[in-house]
């Protein structure tokens, strides 16, 4: 059954190309995660979904390349995406990489190998690009409000492997954001995992990991004074969080109690700080054994839970924020809405990848605007 996507703004029905399918995929530091949809009604339908935990980025940080078995494993996800791709036959196609090819010296060598053994041409894109993309997808939660006090700020957050994404916003009366200012802080779950070890499973080592991480925000928020907008923010003009990241849809679904993890249910919740605080205090709290055997996160998660934890502390004890969206969308979602827009602009069917990596995510019509 096709999953239902909506992106903010309806586009007129004569502009609409149903029937036609698009393929979206992001190699990050961790995963590899691949988005095939079809046009339906102002967003797309999802017709199929992967994602593999391919640890792109081990050991990154100590070596500064991309090693021979973490290659080995992401050609083999990629070969996999290549395969569904050709049965797929998507009219369009956007493969991205982020943080670790951006930051590995054999970056862009390894990615010429994945191009020839797989026929995917995969574009490193910037961090900037990587938050645009993920601001467009999220756009239509921070229009709702579901019983939250309108908000004229947001704060988004993605927690990745190699790296975590900021981006401020302005929201329009209407929920429509506009970027203020964005920064990718150069820690993610696999770089305070491999730092840290065995520590960060201690409680020393969980606050001194809360610790660095706050050290890194505090640029970024003597920059936007973001603390203290929180603070002296009105109730009807307020600020909220939104957080894209597995560790934000994983607090998510233990403050939902969920018996399994449920993108439908997932997706456009909104937490309290309270409620957002009390699952961060359970998540950040489980043993090793409870990691691998709870449900809405398994064994292959083990070793990146509490390094998550300890981000998203870090961000709440820095931005106090009374509500928080979580978002089960992201850079994928982004891509395919873009794809789907430019077909829909030009007219074109069969508008494929090289065309598309040539104009630029960057230079899409989301509108960014610098501080």
């Amino acid at each position: 059954m096709a999953e239902s996507f909506a992106p903010l703004r309806r586009p007129p029905p004569s502009a609409r190309h149903a029937g036609q399918v698009f393929a979206a995929l992001d190699l990050g530091t961790n995963n590899c995660r691949l988005l095939v949809g079809t046009p339906s009604g102002s967003g797309f339908s999802a017709l199929e979904r992967f994602n593999r935990m391919v640890c792109l980025g081990e050991n990154l940080e100590r070596t500064g390349v991309l090693g021979n078995a973490a290659m080995g494993r992401a050609l083999e996800a990629l070969a996999d995406c290549a395969a569904r791709l050709a049965a797929r036959k998507p009219d369009g196609l956007a493969a991205v990489a982020t943080e670790a090819c951006r930051r590995a010296a054999n970056g862009a060598e390894f990615l010429a190998r994945a191009h020839r053994e797989t026929g995917l041409e995969i574009s490193v894109i910037s961090a900037r690009e990587e938050a645009e993309l993920a601001i467009e997808s999220c756009a239509p939660l921070l229009a709702r409000h579901d019983g939250a006090p309108a908000a004229r700020r947001a704060l988004l957050f993605d927690i990745g492997g190699g790296s975590t994404e900021l981006a401020w916003l302005r929201l329009d009366i209407d929920g429509t954001p506009s970027l203020i200012g964005c920064a990718s802080l150069p820690v993610g779950v696999v770089t305070l995992a491999e730092r840290y070890g065995a520590a960060s499973f201690t409680a020393a080592g969980f606050a001194a990991m809360v610790s660095d991480v706050a050290e890194l925000l505090s640029p970024f928020d003597a920059v936007h004074c973001i603390a203290r907008e929180i603070r002296e923010a009105r109730p009807e003009a307020g600020v909220r969080l939104l957080g894209t990241s597995g560790t934000a849809t994983t607090l998510a679904a233990l403050a939902l109690a969920l018996p399994r993890y449920d993108r439908r249910l997932i997706d456009g919740t909104v937490l309290t700080h309270a409620a957002a605080g009390q699952a961060l205090a359970a998540l950040s709290n489980l043993e090793r054994g409870a990691i691998e055997a709870h449900p809405c996160i398994g064994p292959e998660r083990l070793l990146y839970v509490r390094p998550g934890a300890a981000i998203f502390a870090a961000l709440m004890h820095t931005w106090a924020a009374p509500y928080m969206i979580v978002a089960d969308r992201g850079l994928r979602e982004g891509m395919l809405l873009r794809l789907i827009r430019a077909a829909r602009h030009t007219g074109q069917h069969g508008f494929g990848q090289h065309e598309f990596g040539r104009q630029g995510f960057g230079r899409q019509g989301f509108g960014a605007r610098s501080a």
